[in-house]
Parts: structure tokens; C-alpha cells; sequence
């Protein structure tokens, strides 16, 4: 009769040295005898103290099983405080560092060997730790806590690699932000590593400028608060690159990884940059920039602001993909904020209302998430009619939003946005007061930058913010929609309807309005039969529709003349007074 296997409820614990595949490269036998003592002095004593059992040695890391998990959690603490003191006078490059995860589950004991979920979960928690730190499961945590072995970090549910559902985990000493969703007490930012960029330049004194790019995109991407960049210094420690790509990101803990290129030659300049999704290899983005090196650190700005405002873009777009195939029931608040946004940026009918459900639902998960705070304002504002809306409404989304910038004082989108209620409220001085302050906190949101100069426009600024949405355009692209709604309004007022109409005609699902602007481009460039085309879609969407309701309710501008202007085309158009 075959012996059954033995199944019991154990505290795993999988630890894994940080680096070990540079740190034997860069020279084995040190580092071979350096594990040997760090394994003699520090971890088998403590094992032992906290009653574990080594169950496999793996090269640079051990599967160890304790009968607690607050033997388990203690012991890694130990483990970890120890290690940290023994390894403090070792130079950064040959120092010792650990991971170390732990998880409490069920598992099959068939005599010396251990198996089952819950070792491959302790195993991808292990991978999910800071270097230095620990990483427990939720139901460690429910031990530990009552017994105040230690301070760890909510980290709310993430998404662990081969693990099909998601698992609560908290840290120690820190929460890292992971790149998955978090539930409840906190919300995630997306994560990035920028290595080092590779000087192909044949003169090989000239790393300073590649160093300097890199410096450069990862100040530039820190700017944008939903993104968690990794500094300058923990990158630079993997610019040879000796492993590959995926594991440098577990290593940092990120989910994208950008790298590139720098070649000089003669009075030109290349810069190529990528942008790839660390976990499956994909290639998301990729551009090069070629540039005569007039003034070099002129052209270094320039081309790291547009990498920078790329990039973003291509992150924003992948994480609002990744976030609408997740099924709805398991979505956490980041999930909620980015579903909200792919809807506050549609053009469907009901994209608005829906926006508002996601924004709610995130903000009822996390009080504190200000990004949300601030699009769930400007989303209500839209389901009101924008500029249309009813002032109490303005009032609620400008206090608001003013409460999401108070949340994060260095969010620059949060400022956006209270220039935006505010030129609804048509407050255009304080608006343009809150745009250059969201200026200020990120000169490379091109969103910022075309924001800014289709407010200017509306002030009759016309050369100013022309070169406003030009700079926005440049750093952007493949820009969204809206940025069309802009340019068009800008190439009106300045007398420029043929160019206004073809711009215009690149919204998606016009509505009654934006219908009726093109009938005013239209009529003021001569084209009459595509102007009464145009009235005719307008009175089939608005019955009531009036040219002044339209000037004193919708139109956005400041100037007099400008206004004028409109008015004089919707009615040459054939629309009614």
C-alpha cells in the first residue's frame, strides 16, 4: 500500500540574494566564501534559534519551514538585522543583500521534500521584497500583528507572477509601490527603471553625456506623480547590464524598463531610446532622435523632454489596457482611476457617466487617492455640460479639486484640473495662475503645455499660445482628441477657417457644438453648401439650439472680438439668433 503524503499547515520562508549573478561574475570565489560565512554566521544560527528547518539550499537562496509564522517572521527580522550590521563596512559592489518572503499555507511534507501553492507563493513574495526587506502574506500578517513583532506596510493586493489570483502582502521596512493594484488602504503608481544609456560614441570620454540623459528622462518621468521612478543611483548599479532585462526589474521591483543609446559623431547626435515591458520582453515604444550639436546640452534637454512626454504616453496607454481585460470584480482603485480615465477620455455617450462610477468607487476605496479626487470632479463637471454646467456644480468640483492638490502638493495634474474648473467658472487669471503652477511642478506634461496655450487663446494671446500647443504637440505626437478641440479654437480666432474645419473634423462622435463650430469655419471660409450641411446636423442634435445661448452658455472666450467673430460666422452659417 503506497504511503500517504503528509499534508500540514507551515510557515515557508524563501530568501534569495540580491545581485547574485553580477556578484559571481564580477568574482566567484569571494563571493562564494562570503555566502559560506553569511550562511555559518548569520543565517543557520538563526534558523535554528526560531526552531526552522533548511529544507533545499538553492546556490543563492534556501527554502526554510518553521511550525509559527511569528517564529518565521521573527527569524527573517533577525536574519535581516543582522546581515545588515555584518555587511556594513563592505563596499556597495560585494555586499550581501537579501530577499527574503514568507507565506502560511498548507503543504505536502513527502519526506524531506515540501510542496505545493503555498511554496511557490512564499517563493514570488520573496521576489516582490525590497532588497534588504521582507515581504509577508496577508494571513502571516494576521499572526503577527496582535503580537507586535514588527511595523509592516499594507501593500494591498498585488499580482504575482504564475500566480493566478491576486494576493494581500505587506513589507518590511517599507512598502515598495508595485506596479499591480492595491486595494483598500493605499493605491499603486506604475513602476519604472531607466538604465543607464549606452555611449556608443567612439571617443569614450564622453560618458558624461549619456550619463546626463539618463539623470535627465529619470528626473523628467519623477515629475509625473502616477509614475514610481526608481533614482539614479540604484539604475547606474546595472549599467553593464550582465543579466538580462527581466531580472534587473525584479531586482528593482519594476514593471517597465527603459534603456537606450547615445553616439556622437562629428557635429551630429543620436539618442535612441526603448521602452520595454520587463515581464514578457515586449518592445512597447522605440524612437530615435537625430540632432546637430549646435549647443549640446540645448539639444540634450530638448530630446530628453521628448522622450519623456513619449514615454508617458506609451506607459499610460499599456496601463489602461492592462486595467480594462482585468474583470471588474477583482479591481482595486488604481484599477477603478484608470478605467475612469479611459472612459473621461471617450467620446461615447454615456463615457462621462461611466467615468464618474469609477472615480466613485475608487475614491470609496481610498479617501486619500487625490489623483481621483480631482478627476472625479472634472468628470461630474463633464456629465453637467462643462462650461454649461450649473454653478453649484463648478462650486463642488473647484473645491474638489482644490482638496486633491492639498492631498498631493506636487501633483501638477491636480493643478491642471483646477484650471480647467476654473476656466469653466470663467475665472481666466486664476486659471492661468493654477496652469503656470502645474507648469512649474512638470514642464514635460504635454497635456499641461496645450492646456495652458488653449487658455491663453481664449484670452486672444494668439502668438503666446500658439507656441504653447505647438511645444505640446512636439513633445506629443499622437496626442488625444481633445487637443484637436484646442488647435481648432486657436486657428479660428486667428482667421485660419479652412485649417480650424480640417482640425475640428478630427473629433470623434461630434456633438451639436462642435458641429456648430464647424458650420461657423465653414461659412466664414466661403464654403456654404458644407456650412448648411453642418447647421442641418446641428438642429437635428439640438432642437432648441440658439446662437446667443451658444456665446453666453458653451463659448469659452474673453475677447470681444473674438466672440464677435463666432457669432458672426454661426449666423452667416444660417443658424438661428
Amino acid at each position: 500500500m503506497m504511503e500517504r503524503a503528509e499534508h500540514r499547515l507551515a510557515a515557508i520562508m524563501v530568501t534569495d540574494v540580491v545581485g547574485y549573478s553580477r556578484l559571481m561574475e564580477d568574482d566567484e570565489a569571494r563571493t562564494l566564501t562570503a555566502l559560506k560565512q553569511v550562511q555559518t554566521r548569520i543565517f543557520e544560527p538563526a534558523i535554528c534559534e526560531f526552531s526552522g528547518r533548511i529544507v533545499k539550499t538553492m546556490g543563492d537562496g534556501w527554502l526554510v519551514v518553521f511550525n509559527s509564522a511569528v517564529d518565521a517572521v521573527e527569524c527573517a527580522l533577525s536574519m535581516q538585522k543582522r546581515l545588515e550590521a555584518d555587511q556594513s563596512d563592505v563596499s556597495a559592489s560585494e555586499r550581501i543583500t537579501v530577499r527574503i518572503g514568507i507565506n502560511l499555507a498548507d503543504v505536502v511534507v513527502d519526506g524531506d521534500e515540501f510542496y505545493g501553492d503555498g511554496v511557490n507563493v512564499a517563493a514570488r513574495l520573496e521576489a516582490s521584497a525590497l532588497p534588504g526587506g521582507i515581504c509577508i502574506a496577508d494571513a502571516v500578517h494576521r499572526e503577527v500583528a496582535a503580537k507586535a513583532v514588527a511595523e509592516f506596510e499594507d501593500a494591498g493586493e498585488v499580482s504575482l507572477k504564475n500566480i493566478s489570483r491576486p494576493i494581500h502582502v505587506w513589507h518590511w521596512p517599507r512598502a515598495p509601490v508595485q506596479a499591480a493594484p492595491v486595494s483598500g488602504k493605499g493605491h499603486a503608481r506604475t513602476t519604472v527603471a531607466v538604465l543607464p544609456f549606452e555611449d556608443l560614441s567612439q571617443a569614450r570620454d564622453q560618458t558624461y553625456f549619456s550619463d546626463g540623459v539618463t539623470e535627465d528622462i529619470i528626473a523628467g518621468l519623477s515629475r509625473f506623480r502616477s509614475l514610481s521612478v526608481i533614482a539614479a543611483n540604484s539604475s547606474f548599479h546595472f549599467r553593464a547590464r550582465s543579466m538580462p532585462l527581466d531580472e534587473i526589474a525584479r531586482k528593482l521591483s519594476v514593471r517597465y524598463v527603459v534603456v537606450g543609446s547615445v553616439r556622437r559623431s562629428g557635429n551630429m547626435i543620436r539618442i535612441a531610446s526603448q521602452l520595454i515591458e520587463a515581464a514578457t520582453g515586449t518592445q512597447l515604444w522605440a524612437d530615435r532622435f537625430d540632432r546637430e550639436l549646435v549647443e549640446i546640452f540645448t539639444v540634450q534637454d530638448e530630446v530628453t523632454r521628448m522622450i519623456v512626454s513619449n514615454l508617458v504616453g506609451q506607459i499610460e496607454s499599456q496601463d489602461f489596457q492592462h486595467a480594462m481585460r482585468k474583470p471588474t470584480t477583482s479591481l482595486a482603485a488604481y484599477d477603478l482611476y484608470l478605467r475612469g480615465l479611459v472612459h473621461l477620455r471617450g467620446y461615447q455617450d454615456t463615457d462621462n457617466s461611466d467615468a464618474v462610477k469609477m472615480f466613485e468607487a475608487a475614491l470609496e476605496l481610498d479617501p486619500m487617492f487625490a489623483l481621483t479626487r480631482a478627476y472625479l470632479a472634472l468628470s461630474r463637471v463633464a456629465v453637467g455640460g462643462y462650461a454649461s454646467a450649473p454653478p453649484a456644480l463648478l462650486d463642488e468640483a473647484l473645491a474638489a479639486s482644490q482638496m486633491a492638490a492639498a492631498l498631493d502638493q506636487g501633483n501638477s495634474v491636480c493643478q491642471r484640473i483646477i484650471a480647467l474648473v476654473l476656466t469653466f467658472r470663467r475665472e481666466f487669471d486664476a486659471a492661468e495662475r493654477h496652469y503656470r503652477q502645474a507648469y512649474q511642478l512638470n514642464p514635460n506634461d504635454a497635456n499641461g503645455l496645450v492646456g495652458m496655450g488653449g487658455l491663453i487663446a481664449r484670452r486672444g494671446r494668439v502668438a503666446e499660445a500658439t507656441q504653447w500647443i505647438e511645444e505640446g504637440c512636439r513633445l506629443n505626437p499622437f496626442p488625444p482628441p481633445w487637443y484637436h478641440a484646442v488647435l481648432g479654437n486657436l486657428l479660428y480666432i486667428s482667421g485660419k477657417y479652412d485649417e480650424a474645419a480640417t482640425t475640428l473634423r478630427e473629433l470623434p462622435n461630434p456633438g451639436a457644438y462642435t458641429h456648430a463650430r464647424l458650420a461657423a469655419c465653414y461659412a466664414q471660409a466661403g464654403r456654404m453648401t458644407e456650412a448648411s450641411a453642418e447647421v442641418a446636423f446641428v438642429l437635428q442634435l439640438n432642437k432648441a439650439f440658439s446662437t446667443d445661448g451658444f456665446l453666453k452658455n458653451v463659448l469659452l472666450i474673453e475677447q470681444l472680438e473674438h466672440r464677435a467673430l463666432y457669432r458672426e460666422g454661426l449666423l452667416k452659417a444660417g443658424l438661428p439668433e
